[in-house]
């Protein structure tokens, strides 16, 4: 198979002529952190103190808004990300969008949605959900889409960087890595293969053996089930 990424080292290159654009492409995977976490506390806040819901009303909106993240992600990564749109200019916008991230896999600073994308989005979803669940109810539902959404962008930095011993992680880390160097039509959940299951796009379980990654510093470790070789560093 042929090799499905450009560089596997940890190298950022430049994706704008100019360098005030480009500046604007990259982000530490901290960031997310401090802009949502904040955000998260403040519509709790709102809950409780200003539309006085319970926590037995709470609770089950913010298991729903992970839930309705998880939807999200897997449609977005699958449909948006990977959509190569008609024209001349189509491959120059899917790159700029997700394809940079695939040639470059383990670019440490676009691992992470950056702010210039992920802010707007927030502002639309969140406006969505207003419009459908009314403004009490997004105050105890959005905290906990912004939630399922850091859990996604920390999870696939942890994915490309971090060394897993549990079973669990290690068969994420897996899923993800074949979906990158193996099969890049399949595997679009990140966070969760809950989705994948759902539209049928996992993988098959033998892979016909070792995801082979040139040019890097990683090893391949074979776990026992499923029984395929998995990437780790």
């Amino acid at each position: 198979m042929a090799k499905q990424f450009v560089s596997n080292k940890d190298e950022s290159v430049p994706m704008f002529n100019q360098p005030f654009l480009d500046f604007f492409s990259r982000v530490h995977f901290s960031i997310p952190l401090f802009i949502y976490v904040p955000l998260v506390v403040y519509f709790l806040y709102q809950s409780v103190f200003v539309y006085h819901l319970s926590i037995l009303y709470i609770v089950p909106l913010m298991i729903l808004g992970v839930a309705v993240w998880t939807f999200t992600e897997y449609n977005m990564h699958r449909f948006v990300f990977h959509w190569t749109p008609p024209g001349p200019y189509g491959p120059k916008i899917n790159f700029l969008f997700h394809g940079v991230h695939h040639d470059y896999p383990r670019d440490s600073m676009r691992l992470v949605m950056v702010p210039a994308i992920s802010l707007p989005l927030c502002v639309i979803f969140y406006y969505a959900f207003k419009f459908l669940l009314g403004v009490d109810n997004v105050a105890a539902f959005f905290p906990g889409f912004v939630i399922g959404y850091l859990f996604y962008d920390m999870t696939h930095y942890a994915l490309h960087h971090a060394n897993f011993k549990s079973k669990f992680w290690l068969d994420l880390k897996q899923h993800h890595m074949i979906h990158h160097y193996s099969d890049h039509d399949n595997g679009f959940g990140v966070s969760s293969k809950f989705w994948d299951h759902v539209y049928r796009t996992t993988f098959r379980k033998k892979t016909g053996g070792p995801i082979v990654v040139e040019d890097s510093s990683l090893e391949v470790v074979e776990i026992k089930e499923p029984s395929v070789e998995v990437i780790s560093e």
